[in-house]
């Protein structure tokens, strides 16, 4: 590796450096005089350049026709250029908004077709709708025709003629309240329904109450249900139907269980019942047309379950004269 040439000392100038050692290389050459100015060229474009800094400037003037602001114009300094109207003005402005509405509308048209589909499909529906309830509410569908069903004891004809006031009127119009207020007059009307059948018919669906016998009053034999409701009075018991006698009227615990009896028996054994007689809840007795059989059923508790037995054991043993059934697991025959 060569090694480097130390520098001179400070206080040596170039004439008393004593010549390096011939190694076989020459020292470099170092120019002596004033320093070598810079390029024509680089100094003949920064003389351009202040040139252009220091032009004055060029006005620009407003014409009336599209011109490049680097073009050069004719009119001598000084010259009004013509002004811009308000018609032009007013024609740029329409078209910008015309541009807007345009781009509006494109970026809104699936928006709007849905909206379009929905007014359609609730126009329709509102159309049908309405449509339903004008054919309804007109004369097209009034009442021509009223059916009763469900009547057994009931007079069927008796029921239409209180209700002929309904004929004539909508079917959803029909009043609740006044066909309510014609059944009331029928004490054997326990319940009832409305059906209307289009165009014309209306029919009333009726639960009878059942009787469970007659009850001697002060004005007779009044046939009752098992709610104690009174159906009917005359002077001799009602026939196919027993006769009670139950100790504290139709208001008592006794004639409850009476009616709960009743009403479990089935249609075979009710029809022999003559005759029920309590004094308390729990001492019913029923009194059967064969001979005079009677049969001590006890308190309301397990009636559908002593009706079984009873009837079970009616088929067993026939013709017997007491029938106990009081207790239900333990039926006791004389």
């Amino acid at each position: 590796m060569r090694r480097p040439t130390p520098l001179p000392a400070p206080d040596q100038g170039p004439a008393d450096r004593e010549p390096a050692p011939d190694r076989g290389v020459e020292p470099p050459v170092r120019q002596v005089g004033p320093p070598r100015r810079a390029d024509a060229a680089v100094e003949e474009k920064a003389a351009e350049r202040d040139d252009q800094l220091t032009a004055p400037l060029t006005p620009l003037w407003v014409s009336s026709s599209p011109r490049r602001v680097d073009e050069p114009t004719d009119s001598p300094i000084g010259e009004e250029a013509a002004p811009v109207g308000v018609r032009e003005v007013w024609a740029a402005a329409r078209a910008r908004r015309r541009a807007l509405r345009a781009e509006v509308r494109r970026f809104t048209a699936r928006q709007r077709r849905r909206r379009m589909t929905w007014i359609v499909a609730g126009s329709a529906v509102l159309l049908l709708v309405l449509g339903t309830l004008g054919v309804a509410y007109s004369p097209l569908f009034a009442v021509q025709q009223i059916t009763v069903v469900g009547t057994s004891t009931l007079d069927p004809a008796s029921v239409e003629t209180a209700l002929e006031g309904q004929l004539g009127t909508p079917l959803p119009l029909v009043d609740s309240s006044a066909v309510k207020a014609a059944l009331v007059k029928f004490p054997l009307v326990e319940s009832y329904a409305l059906e209307a059948r289009p165009p014309h018919e209306l029919v009333v669906r009726i639960v009878e109450r059942t009787p469970i016998g007659s009850i001697q009053t002060p004005a007779g034999f009044t046939l009752v249900d098992a709610a104690g409701v009174a159906l009917s009075t005359a002077p001799q018991p009602a026939a196919g139907h027993p006769v009670l006698t139950v100790t504290g009227g139709l208001s008592s615990p006794a004639f409850t269980a009476v009616g709960t009896v009743f009403r479990a028996l089935p249609g075979d054994i009710r029809a022999q019942v003559t005759a029920i007689a309590a004094t308390s809840p729990n001492d019913v007795t029923l009194t059967l047309s064969s001979g005079g059989t009677t049969v001590v059923w006890g308190n309301a508790d397990d009636s559908p379950l002593k009706a079984k037995n009873l009837a079970a054991i009616m088929t067993a043993r026939p013709g017997a004269r007491s029938y106990d059934v009081s207790s239900p697991s333990t039926i006791v025959v004389r």
